[in-house]
């Protein structure tokens, strides 16, 4: 959707939320009823006549502006094409991973090894996938959401079981920025339902964090690794031990 079309919707679901009318913009504008319909179907809108209207919503441009940013809506998953790509290039895979997670242009390049140049065109890369708004000066719009998940099944997936999961769970959790916990147990369906959206609203809660901190410098943060887990499950220790 272009910025304009946003910028419309956005007007027309905040006049419906406050209960106001193009008649109530008319009066406020002091033009004619007509005028205004004809100002939102072909959405012509001067800067003036913008705020005018912010003013009648009690919002400056700004807001409005944030508010139409909040709900351009975000990737949740991507493609298996997009999935392949990164898997297959690890420095386009290292760029990715980076500016989901916050990272500038000038973090990148001094962490890693990594040309300006050829960092360039990694995001341009990103850009042309769509995992990312390509800005001027090496900026970026992300427009991959933060709670984002990849394909069951798919490359990603199976790289992360295969190359992560394990490692990460393997390594050292006694230090004081860690911690493990392991539970099992005989639970009903109602409660197992209840555990699993507790732990979907933790994982957006904690989606909206990363996102919030992100606005920090780069030495004001530190990588976290965060596994949140659920599934039927047996000890397999005791396989042996089964009635056939």
């Amino acid at each position: 959707m272009s910025q304009i079309k946003q910028i419309t919707a956005t007007l027309k679901h905040l006049l419906k939320q406050q209960h106001l009318t193009y008649k109530d913009v008319a009066e406020h504008l002091e033009l004619s009823e007509a005028n205004i319909k004809r100002v939102f179907a072909n959405e012509q809108f001067s800067l003036q006549r913008l705020e005018q209207i912010c003013e009648l919503l009690n919002l400056s441009l700004c807001d409005l502006f944030s508010l139409c940013e909040q709900q351009q809506p975000l990737l949740s998953q991507l493609t298996p094409e997009q999935e392949k790509e990164l898997i297959d290039n690890k420095k386009l895979f290292l760029v990715a991973v980076s500016v989901r997670d916050g990272w500038q242009f000038n973090d990148i390049i001094t962490q890693y090894e990594i040309e300006e140049h050829e960092c360039i065109r990694l995001l341009a890369r990103l850009d042309k996938l769509k995992m990312i708004q390509l800005l001027p000066n090496n900026q970026y719009k992300l427009l991959i959401a933060q709670d984002f998940r990849w394909i069951p099944g798919g490359v990603l997936e199976r790289f992360i079981n295969q190359q992560v999961i394990g490692k990460f769970l393997s390594g050292d959790f006694n230090q004081p920025d860690s911690f493990r916990f392991y539970l099992r147990g005989n639970y009903s369906d109602a409660t197992i339902a209840l555990v699993r959206r507790r732990l979907e609203q933790l994982t957006k809660e904690v989606a909206q964090l990363n996102q919030q901190d992100s606005q920090l410098p780069l030495n004001k943060r530190r990588s976290v690794g965060l596994l949140m887990a659920m599934r039927p499950w047996q000890l397999g220790l005791f396989n042996d031990l089964k009635r056939t």
